[in-house]
This record gives structure tokens, C-alpha cells and sequence, in this order.
């Protein structure tokens, strides 16, 4: 005997969704003429469905001004979190969508992390656009590689997890070489920092592991200068500012701004000092030889065209 579902009261409790799409189209143009042209509805519709939602909660959602229709304080919490909703549901279909009815349009979906896609993979990407006009790329970037937000399925994953998730392969890319960083203009200013106990009383930019998936070792500043047998306790309170932030870009801009020391890790920074816009204070690094980036991807799109073109293109970035 089959045991009869009980009612869902989460669901049973829902305002009705063509009610809420027609408040959600009403708030943001403010007119619920324009709302029921966006909808392609009557406005007798709109003002029936906003007047339902009201009866529902109890409470009015919008008021009048003039031609045009305020949020109440209550419409205003309904507005911010059914939009954020409906964009939610929206980009989800989008992306099931796109990925069944590509039809002869080649496209890939990459994950990195935000400083890998601003500082490695931007200024190599003309490159890429040149040689494969046919090909859209999808990049969505990350600090926890292990918890995206539901629908997303990468193709790729540029990260330091050796094995991201079941049904991807991966190549092992370089490893982390890491050393200081700061422009030639802020060294010829601060020449202490020529020395490690100079670099650890002068104004330090440390990227901090806040928000961080913990995946992996990090490295700051305290870790970096341990290794070279520098205590960074031993700072003098009359030392400059230390300065923490969780976003990479931004230390690296605030480097470029003259605003300080960071910690830069080669595969990122390097082109900047080819280019000499930043110089290495003092020739000591970290090499972490036993662990690496890696390149996952898709078992099931091995033999994919759009993969096999891109895996080609970037490891001929990477040297591999």
C-alpha cells in the first residue's frame, strides 16, 4: 500500500507567482500601465494580481504618488527578496537552456579563482578569441571550489584540489612560487626593504584567508617570513601599517598604487614585473614543489571539440 504524501505547507504558503511576477514588474517600473505592458497583460490584471498578494500579507505593498506607485517599507522586503528570486530562477533556466539548444555553437564553462581570471587568464584570452571565433567561453569565478551554487557545472576547473569532483580529469599545471612585490618607484623610496627584517617593519599588504575555502596551505606574510627565519612578532610598535584584505586584486592595485609591500605569487605577478610595473625587493621566495595547480575537466567532454581546443591553447599558455 503506497503511503499517501502529506501537503506541503512550505508550498501550500506560497503567494502565487503570477501575483508576485506582476508586484515584482509594478516595483521596478514604479507604474502599473508600464508593468502590464512589460508583461504584456492588461493593467485591470496587475492591479487585480498586486491587490490578491496584498490580501494574502495583509498588508498594502504599495502607495500612491502622483501617476506613479511607491514601495511601502513592507514592499520593499517583499521586492528585495522576490527579484533577487526571479533573477535567480531566471539565470537558471538560461543556463539549462543555452546548454540544450546550443546546436552548432560551441561553448565552454570555466571555474577559477577571481585573481587567477583577472591576473592570468584576462590578457591571455585575445589570444585565444583570435584562433577560435566559434567558441563561447562562460567563466564564473570562485573561492570554494567545492560548494558553487546549485546549476552550475563547469566544464573546467582551474584550481589547487587535485581531484575537484567525481568525473573530471586533471593535469597538473605549475606550482606556487611566491616572493615579494612592490613598484620600483616605492623601492627606490623605502631602499630598508632591500633586507627581510626591513620588508617586516615596513607597510605590509597581507592577504588574509578570510572567506577562503581552507583547501590548501596559505601563505602570508607571517608564514613567508617564518620560512626565511624572521619572526614577524618582532615588528616594532612604531612600525608602519599592516594592512589585511581577502581580495588579491586589490592588494596587487593597492602594490601598483604605491601603497605598500605584497606577497606575489609568479604565475600571477609575473608578467607585471616582465613589464617592469613592479620589482622584487629581495631575491628570497618560497617554492612549493609538492603541491600544484591543476586543470579539470570533464571526463564525459574529453573528446568535445570547444575542450579540445581550449585544453590545447592553455597548456601551450602554460608551457605544458
Amino acid at each position: 500500500m503506497n503511503k499517501q504524501t502529506e501537503p506541503d505547507q512550505s508550498l501550500l504558503r506560497m503567494p502565487s507567482l503570477r501575483a508576485v511576477k506582476s508586484f515584482v514588474a509594478a516595483a521596478r517600473y514604479q507604474n502599473f500601465t508600464r508593468a502590464a505592458e512589460a508583461l504584456c497583460v492588461t493593467q485591470a490584471a496587475i492591479s487585480r494580481q498586486i491587490r490578491d498578494l496584498e490580501d494574502y500579507l495583509g498588508t498594502p505593498l504599495f502607495k500612491r504618488v502622483g501617476r506613479s506607485v511607491e514601495l511601502t517599507t513592507a514592499g520593499s522586503i517583499f521586492f528585495d527578496a522576490a527579484q533577487l528570486s526571479f533573477i535567480n530562477i531566471a539565470q537558471a533556466a538560461d543556463r539549462i537552456r543555452k546548454e540544450h539548444t546550443t546546436g552548432n555553437k560551441l561553448s565552454l564553462t570555466l571555474c577559477c579563482s577571481p585573481s587567477f581570471s583577472a591576473l592570468w587568464l584576462s590578457h591571455r584570452l585575445p589570444s585565444f578569441f583570435s584562433a577560435n571565433p566559434d567558441i563561447d567561453l562562460n567563466l564564473v569565478t570562485t573561492h570554494n571550489f567545492l560548494s558553487l551554487e546549485p546549476g552550475i557545472y563547469p566544464d573546467i576547473f582551474i584550481t589547487k584540489i587535485a581531484h575537484v569532483r567525481s568525473g573530471y580529469i586533471s593535469t597538473a599545471l605549475f606550482h606556487d612560487v611566491i616572493f615579494p612585490i612592490c613598484t620600483p618607484s616605492y623601492l627606490d623610496a623605502h631602499p630598508d626593504i632591500c633586507t627581510l627584517e626591513g620588508l617586516r617593519d615596513g607597510i605590509l599588504l597581507n592577504l588574509s584567508p578570510y572567506g577562503r575555502s581552507q583547501i590548501a596551505e596559505h601563505v602570508d606574510w607571517g608564514v613567508w617570513l617564518a620560512m626565511h627565519n624572521v619572526g614577524i612578532e618582532n615588528r616594532s610598535a612604531n612600525c608602519l601599517h599592516y594592512f589585511n584584505a581577502n581580495d588579491y586584486n586589490m592588494l596587487i592595485q593597492m602594490v601598483l598604487n604605491n601603497q605598500g609591500v605584497a606577497l606575489g605569487w609568479k604565475h600571477l605577478v609575473q608578467p607585471l614585473v616582465d613589464q617592469k610595473l613592479l620589482t622584487r625587493p629581495v631575491e628570497h621566495e618560497l617554492i612549493f614543489k609538492e603541491n600544484r595547480h591543476y586543470f579539470a575537466y570533464r571526463e564525459d567532454k574529453a573528446d568535445d571539440e570547444a575542450m579540445s581546443r581550449f585544453r590545447d591553447w592553455f597548456m601551450k599558455q602554460c608551457d605544458i
